[in-house]
């Protein structure tokens, strides 16, 4: 699958890349040699495969999320020294714009 020099810079401008003009030609050229190279897996025969996700056996092994309760002037104390709050919510900036 050949890449347009328009789809590079589809792809540069997603990954907030700037390339130069000689950039986009050689990105183009080895893009769309990985994308031939990978494309190559839809012709191996999976027939009677079965799909997996990973092979070492693990399973996900995460804690118990328990809530341990303060005492109230603990807690108290703790909201006291945050800078903005409102009631017992706790304010920080935004993540997000």
């Amino acid at each position: 699958m050949a890449l347009t020099k328009e789809e590079v810079l589809h792809i540069a401008k997603l990954a907030r890349l700037e390339l130069k003009e000689e950039e986009v030609e050689k990105f183009r050229t080895q893009l769309s040699g990985i994308l031939e190279y990978v494309g190559q897996l839809s012709k191996v025969d999976t027939t009677g495969i079965e799909p997996i996700s990973q092979i070492t056996g693990l399973q996900n092994v995460v804690r118990e999320d328990i809530v341990h309760a303060q005492e109230p002037q603990t807690r108290e104390a703790i909201l006291e020294q945050f800078p903005k709050r409102k009631g017992d919510l706790l304010e920080t900036l935004g993540v997000f714009e």
